[in-house]
């Protein structure tokens, strides 16, 4: 390899280097993504919006989740190519989860926190038919 081979390859390699450890630095300065223990439905009463992965299907669909103050809550998901899916059921509260109980299946959801304040919920199901499927929503309200 020249000279001029040598140099390139170096410039290019100490741009990867400071690249990378740029990256690092701005993800720890980020901070921890942090459960969040609810205590009352109210406190996360409103709409979420996200994406539902489903084990059987490779493409996720758009999911829209209305929980009320009472802990009623509706579900639209708009599946390809299927077209749109609605549940409905009820949220209770258990050791700080919420436990979805629906007329299409049942399911466990976990509301976190991410260093900016923002309030995300994870959520695990298991469908009447024993499908399985997991969502991240953000609160859009």
């Amino acid at each position: 390899m020249t000279r001029t081979g040598l140099g390139s390859l170096a410039t290019v390699l100490t741009a990867f280097v400071v690249g990378c450890v740029a990256t690092l630095v701005g993800c720890a300065s980020l901070g921890p993504i942090t459960p969040v223990a609810v205590s009352d439905i109210k406190a996360v009463a409103g709409t979420w919006k996200g994406v539902v992965y489903r084990r059987s299907v490779f493409e996720p669909d758009n999911v829209t989740l209305m929980i009320r103050e009472d802990g009623s809550y509706d579900v639209v998901s708009a599946q390809e190519p299927i077209g749109v899916s609605r549940g409905k059921g009820k949220i209770v509260i258990d050791e700080g989860r919420l436990i979805f109980e629906g007329v299409n299946g049942r399911g466990v959801g976990t509301v976190l926190r991410d260093p900016a304040g923002n309030l995300m919920m994870e959520v695990h199901a298991t469908m009447s038919d024993n499908s399985t499927l997991s969502a991240k929503l953000s609160r859009t309200d």
